[in-house]
């Protein structure tokens, strides 16, 4: 892998957003962690209460000459729902917003792109695209025991109702981009 960029990106629980990035021909690493709030290091639990400001993100390196950021988001984008204000299911709160922290303008120009294309999508539905797009800050990684929680705990209760459908959804509607 030689052209790295990196993209920070929330779209609820960074549990489900971690497995299926870990499953992409091109990205090169994957690391849950929060970001978006207003105290350093924040932990878990803090994170939790919805009153530190940061989300719940993962920190995605990816290789352009493998897969692009356009194909990034497009993935990001079908496998949440960019239209709930600050939940995803049963994940309640501002730390499961949908947001992308950006690193470069390239990155912040598809998301808009991508945006407007869905918003047209939705005007029938009443339904808007509620994702912040926003320049990316400090990032603190989560605590050890979040790190690759799927692959670790995948026979959990939440893995299987939660994180196994969205797999099973990227393997049908995105099978050409898997490792």
């Amino acid at each position: 892998m030689k052209n790295l960029h990196t993209i920070y990106l929330g779209g609820g629980c960074f549990w489900c957003t971690e497995a299926i990035f870990r499953s992409i021909k091109g990205v090169a690493s994957v690391e849950s962690g929060y970001m978006g709030g207003n105290n350093s290091h924040p932990t878990y639990e803090e994170v939790c209460s919805g009153t530190t400001g940061h989300v719940e993100v993962v920190k995605v390196k990816y290789d352009e000459e493998e897969i692009s950021a356009a194909d990034i988001l497009e993935i990001f984008f079908d496998l949440h729902d960019p239209t709930t204000l600050n939940r995803q299911g049963d994940d309640v709160g501002t730390q499961y917003r949908s947001v992308v922290f950006y690193t470069e303008e390239i990155q912040k120009f598809e998301v808009e792109l991508l945006i407007k294309k869905l918003n047209r999508s939705l005007e029938t539905s009443g339904k808007k695209v509620v994702t912040e797009l926003v320049p990316a800050s400090e990032f603190y990684p989560a605590e050890e025991y979040h790190k690759e929680y799927y692959k670790n705990n995948s026979s959990a209760p939440y893995c299987q109702l939660v994180i196994s459908p969205k797999l099973e959804k990227l393997q049908k509607q995105f099978g050409d981009k898997l490792n």
